[in-house]
Parts: C-alpha cells; structure tokens; sequence
C-alpha cells in the first residue's frame, strides 16, 4: 500500500515551472529551468511549457508501455515532447528542459531514478538514505564559486548580469559526459539518469520516501532549518506544504540573497511524500 501526498507551489508572483506526477504507480516531481529574461535558448516554449508537456508525456508513455524501465518511460516522454516543437532550435544547449525524480512502487521493491538536481529522501527505519545526481553540483560548482558571492543583492543589475553570465558556462555542461544530464530534446539523457531500487518488503523495506525539487529540499541543504529526518517528520506529520510554507519564510528573512547567495529570492517548491506499509 502507497499512500501519496504532493503540494506544489509557484515562487510568489511568479509561472510555476515545478510539475508534480502521480499516474498509474508511479510518482514524481519535476522542475523546469528557469532561464534569465533576454537569454537566448532558441525555443519558443518556455520552463512551464517543457514541464507540462513532459509530464503529459510521461503518463502516455507509461501507460504505453507500463512493463518499461523508468529510464525507457522517460526517454520516450522526452522524445514526444522533442516533436510538440519542431520549429524551435533542439540543438541550442540551452533549449527548455527540466529536472526529473521519479519512484515507482514495483510490488516488493521500490524503483528510483533521478536526473539532475532533485532530490530523493528514503526512509528504511535507520539513518534516511539522500539520493541526489551530484554531476550537476559537480559541474557548476566552479561556476557558483564565480557569481555566487553574496556581495551583491538579487534582482540587482550586477546579479542578473552574473545569472546570464552563468547561464551561458553552463550550457556548455548541459548533456555532456563532462558535464551533466538533463530532461530536454534528446532522449539519450534518459540513459544517463541515476536508477536503483530499494525493497518494500522485510528488512530494510522503505517507510518512507520523499520526492523535492531544490526550491523544496532548500530547507536543508541552503537554509539549514532541518536535517532529513526532520524534514521527513514534519512533511508526514504536517503535511508537504507546511515545509515550503517555512521555505518562504526563509526565503523572504534573505531576500536579497547575502547570507544564502542563490541566483534567485525565492523558487518554485514541489514536494511528493510516498509513505509505504499503512493499512487501507
């Protein structure tokens, strides 16, 4: 038995690009790539627009082929999506994309893949296992070392010429074996992702287990409110939009981004909590 609760929730005044997915018995959360105002990604859809579309996709190809690998099921929805946008420049590194987390309950194991920076939480009863794709933090370290400095405000002309600047480092990182992989116009990155299982069943079987994209897992990696457990505790307990109602609270204590330097105020929050052995 998996029991699912999901919030999801827009930066204020702002699209939400973050998607949440729950179809058939697999759950997932997804986070489009926001890209600076004026930059060129030679597409004419957008971050909200990719991460719609690819959760659309997602649903028709599980249902098409519901025996699949998850990574068969992703690079399927991603080849779909590829043809909803003939006209736009597929080959600009910088084209729409998005962050993929996704779990399935199998029956006695629980399936896992994970494609960039979103994050998965999984509770067995002992220390809760984080499970990240760390190519990504890998990769643009350097790049956060260069214009992540704090010394600026966000929103400043200064801090949006360090995002666009970013941004254009970045791309050359974006699905390379050198860099990092990402949901976006080529399917092969499917191939790439992180997969694993974890059992339902016996010793060791999961309790629980929690999807974020980073405007969520923020509380702990960026902002320090909680430690996993914590975290995992209050979503059950509380429920996931109290996490990122605390998420907006230390967001807006750091506004301007001095003692937490990020590249934006406040982001896009989806949660997915899957809790597992409940009785009906």
């Amino acid at each position: 038995m998996m029991r699912v609760v999901t919030a999801t929730e827009a930066a204020p005044g702002r699209v939400n690009e973050d998607q949440v997915f729950h179809h058939r018995s697999v759950v997932g959360v997804l986070d489009g790539v926001t890209v600076p105002e004026g930059f060129d990604t030679g597409c004419a859809h957008g971050a909200a627009w990719y991460s719609r579309r690819l959760v659309t996709h997602l649903a028709g190809a599980l249902d098409d082929a519901p025996d699949a690998s998850l990574a068969v099921i992703l690079g399927s929805a991603i080849e779909r999506v590829t043809r909803d946008h003939p006209g736009c420049d597929l080959a600009n590194p910088s084209t729409a994309a998005a962050t993929v987390c996704l779990v399935r309950d199998a029956g006695s194991e629980l399936e896992y893949l994970i494609l960039c920076d979103s994050s998965l939480v999984v509770d067995t009863g002992a220390e809760p296992v984080l499970l990240v794709d760390d190519r990504f933090a890998r990769s643009i370290q350097r790049i956060r070392d260069d214009y992540l400095l704090g010394d600026v405000p966000i929103g400043s002309e200064v801090h949006q010429a360090r995002r666009i600047a970013a941004n254009t480092r970045k791309r050359e990182l974006t699905n390379t074996p050198e860099g990092y992989w990402i949901a976006a116009a080529d399917p092969e990155a499917a191939a790439h992702a992180l997969t694993g299982r974890f059992p339902l069943l016996g010793e060791g079987a999961v309790r629980r287990a929690a999807l974020l994209t980073d405007g969520a897992s923020c509380a702990v990696d960026t902002f320090g409110l909680y430690d996993w457990t914590a975290m995992l505790d209050l979503i059950t307990e509380n429920g996931p939009h109290e996490l990122i109602r605390q998420v907006r609270i230390a967001e807006t204590a750091d506004a301007d981004g001095r003692a937490r330097p990020r590249f934006k105020s406040h982001d896009d929050a989806t949660v997915a909590l899957c809790v597992f052995g409940e009785e009906s």
